[in-house]
């Protein structure tokens, strides 16, 4: 069965869960209540995407790495390489990510974040996760990532049972994907092979993009990676999970800011002047999505709250508002098969970014160090 085929057949019957954060800059805490799988469905999407300038149907395109042979970057990779050759390396990712989302669903968006923050640095290496004063994970953008613990949990039971086979990108790769579905996205199938990276710089994480960039920015930032304004704008909708500390926007809510949006949700702005008070050095935080019922959900409520001045972060209010991007986020609203399928694509082609196969880098023992 062809890739493709596969796409779109996984698409097709693709349903929808619960709670979830993408590109988030912070993270609720892991005492978010417990939620119950399967309690929302959407209906099921058709498998093809959408171009979002036209509106016409097109077909979902697979991430093709440059000068990468298909048997070293392909679903089903590890099928027979492990020393039992009847070990499943994605089950075993799986029932660790469910029995941990379980009790801690707020893993959803740290591990967004951090497979975000990995992907955009040297490509998807796991470089991020190797230990270090100036290694990427020292760099003041990912101290308050999560998930780098339990990545390492994952792979000491994976190396229980096939030892010296999986890469620790991609055992980030499976278990994002794993996440992104049991908090209520799409499901599509995962590509593997990535090797893991020999780099990491603290230096290098400097580039990630801001919350405070301009749309404008955060396009060149996105385009920089060969990413489509597009792609760019369904990404950020991961915001439809996770949270902002009150550093992040008590700017834009008081007169005489540097970032004072005189057009925000009236409603919003009292709730969040409550939450964060001006001139103090407040810890509290808010959800990025302030849909009542959709602020733990990966689904399209981001876009219908941005519409209507609800965003939180500057940026994210901004992709309603800018010409560049506020078609886009109106059909988005609208339409959340739509943006199951987008960010489905979007997602394969991110984790396919700038990726290690073949001979390329090495397979680590430990996530945490270069063997």
């Amino acid at each position: 069965m062809s890739l493709l085929y596969q796409l779109k057949f996984l698409l097709l019957i693709s349903t929808m869960s619960i709670v979830g954060e993408c590109l988030g800059y912070d993270q609720p805490p892991h005492t978010e209540a417990r939620t119950h799988r399967n309690r929302h469905r959407v209906p099921k999407p058709s498998y093809r995407s959408m171009d979002l300038s036209t509106g016409t149907g097109i077909d979902p395109p697979l991430p093709s790495p440059v000068g990468r042979s298909s048997s070293d970057f392909k679903v089903g990779f590890y099928e027979g390489k492990c020393f039992d050759k009847g070990v499943d390396v994605e089950g075993i990712i799986s029932s660790e990510v469910e029995a941990r989302f379980d009790i801690d669903p707020s893993l959803l968006p740290g591990l967004l974040r951090l497979q975000f923050h990995d992907c955009f640095v040297h490509g998807c290496d796991a470089s991020i996760l190797i230990d270090g004063n100036t290694t990427e994970k020292s760099a003041s953008p990912n101290r308050s990532v999560r998930g780098y613990e339990f990545i390492e949990a994952i792979k000491l039971a994976v190396e229980t049972k096939c030892p010296g086979v999986v890469s620790c990108a991609d055992i980030i790769a499976i278990a994002t994907k794993v996440l992104i579905k049991l908090g209520g996205g799409p499901d599509y199938p995962i590509q593997t092979g990535r090797r893991d990276g020999l780099v990491s710089r603290a230096d290098d994480a400097d580039d990630l993009p801001s919350p405070f960039l301009s749309v404008d920015e955060v396009i060149e930032a996105f385009a920089a990676k060969n990413f489509s304004t597009a792609e760019m704008v369904v990404l950020l909708g991961c915001h439809t999970v996770g949270i902002a500390h009150c550093r992040f926007i008590s700017d834009r809510l008081y007169p005489g800011t540097t970032q004072f949006d005189p057009l925000m949700d009236p409603d919003l702005r009292a709730k969040l002047i409550s939450t964060c008070p001006q001139d103090t050095l407040s810890n509290n935080f808010t959800f990025l999505d302030q849909g009542p019922r959709s602020s733990n959900r990966v689904d399209n409520s981001f876009f219908t709250q941005i519409v209507k001045q609800k965003g939180v972060l500057p940026i994210d209010q901004e992709l309603a508002r800018d010409p560049q991007t506020q078609a886009i986020v109106q059909q988005l609203s609208l339409n959340a098969t739509l943006f199951n399928i987008e960010l489905a694509n979007a997602m394969l082609k991110l984790q396919a970014l700038d990726i290690l196969t073949g001979e390329q880098g090495e397979v680590r023992k430990v996530c945490g160090r270069v063997n």
